[in-house]
């Protein structure tokens, strides 16, 4: 084709084309790309939010698990515990990343203070697997040879003795430190059998509230002061990438079962803020198919007003072809202004929220997901590939 047969072409199709019309396709798109690409880019940063390891609280990935006691339940100690039915159906669960049994003394345990101190207790033992423990010491191992038995407390003890007991009852409040320092008198028994050790406070436990004693002891003390069998469990612990997660928590619910609620309260605002993203998504994704259908018509709508100089074009020997390829030179810039003008908006935004967030001890990437810029290119591709068609079809129509 000659020069002019271009600038002629060109003449013809500008004057089809309409300002107006083209600021509104072009709009369309854009706005949908940008909802698009906001939506796909929050689903990135909330993932972050929750499972990186910048935001990670190793001790809400820890979750002990029981069965919530009812009316019918007292009295029926069977129904409390966990079969073996049970603890297959909860290990098999997909959130659950690791499993452990938390096995409790069959003995009687008493616990007296040296010296004028005064003090004598009941109480109880429970053992879990080392790797759920969040306090790391190197005393903390036992064998039957030992008589010093090494214990962890929960904070919660040491804080309601400290705020609550002491100070109602005119006593001195208590350090860590002098805790670990006091060795405790500790009796077990189990009928006329009885054998005293010495306790050591090792230390103090966020994760897990109860009186840690080692598996070595326990399984010792069972198998010398209990029956020698291992009862079913009434707790157990596990852990999970997501404490958060809906399917978890409906789960504890249809089961029966509850844990530590402040460590899955987030789950209702986890399920909102997905549901807005997926919302936002959804029309992201109608008004593109919007965007695509009013690009659609726009284009024809241009060939249709140059209907009869593109036919006198065709008979002065301009190829279908030709004419399909010119006109597409004339959009395809187009799409990739949008696109790019959309991405840049996206990465603002992200760039602004990252440093929000961060103000709020929060950690997402400042720059834009990988999949926000494989959708905004995909979205490119997917509107060029629409709008071949269409101009191939109706060029051929008319030609």
């Amino acid at each position: 084709m000659m020069p002019s047969f271009y600038q002629l072409l060109r003449k013809i199709i500008q004057t089809g084309i309409g300002r107006s019309r083209l600021i509104m396709a072009a709009g369309g798109l854009g706005i949908a790309m940008i909802l698009l690409l906001i939506a796909i880019q929050a689903h990135s940063d909330f993932d972050q939010l929750l499972h990186s390891q910048q935001n990670a609280n190793e001790s809400a990935d820890f979750l002990v698990i029981n069965k919530n006691i009812t009316n019918a339940m007292m009295g029926r100690r069977t129904q409390s515990v966990f079969s073996a039915e049970e603890v297959a159906d909860i290990r098999k669960q997909p959130f659950v990343n690791a499993f452990g049994f938390i096995t409790s003394n069959q003995y009687k345990v008493t616990a007296a203070a040296p010296g004028d101190l005064h003090f004598y207790t009941d109480m109880f033992f429970e053992s879990v697997p080392d790797s759920f423990i969040d306090v790391k010491h190197e005393a903390w191992n036992w064998t039957p040879a030992d008589n010093i038995i090494p214990i962890i407390l929960p904070n919660d003890f040491l804080n309601l003795y400290n705020f609550g007991f002491a100070l109602s009852q005119d006593l001195p409040q208590i350090s860590q430190e002098t805790v670990k320092a006091i060795p405790i008198k500790i009796t077990i028994s189990k009928g006329l059998m009885t054998q005293e050790f010495t306790g050591r406070i090792v230390g103090f436990s966020d994760r897990i509230s109860s009186f840690l004693v080692p598996g070595s002891f326990m399984e010792w003390a069972n198998g010398k002061f209990g029956s020698g069998e291992a009862a079913a469990p009434s707790r157990v612990i596990i852990k999970t990438k997501d404490p958060s997660d809906p399917a978890l928590v409906q789960y504890l619910e249809d089961k029966g079962y509850t844990t530590n609620q402040d460590k899955i309260k987030y789950s209702k605002t986890k399920m909102i803020v997905q549901t807005i993203v997926s919302v936002i998504g959804f029309f992201g994704l109608i008004l593109l198919l919007f965007a695509l259908l009013v690009f659609s018509m726009f284009i024809q709508l241009v060939i249709a007003s140059c209907k009869k100089e593109i036919q006198l074009l065709v008979t002065l020997g301009a190829a279908p072809g030709q004419l399909q390829r010119y006109l597409m030179r004339q959009f395809v810039p187009l799409y990739m202004l949008i696109g790019i003008i959309s991405l840049l908006l996206v990465a603002g935004i992200q760039w602004w929220a990252s440093h929000q967030l961060a103000a709020h001890e929060m950690t997402v990437s400042p720059l834009i997901a990988t999949g926000t810029a494989v959708a905004a290119v995909a979205v490119i591709l997917l509107v060029y590939l629409v709008n071949r068609v269409t101009v191939r079809k109706y060029i051929n129509a008319i030609s």
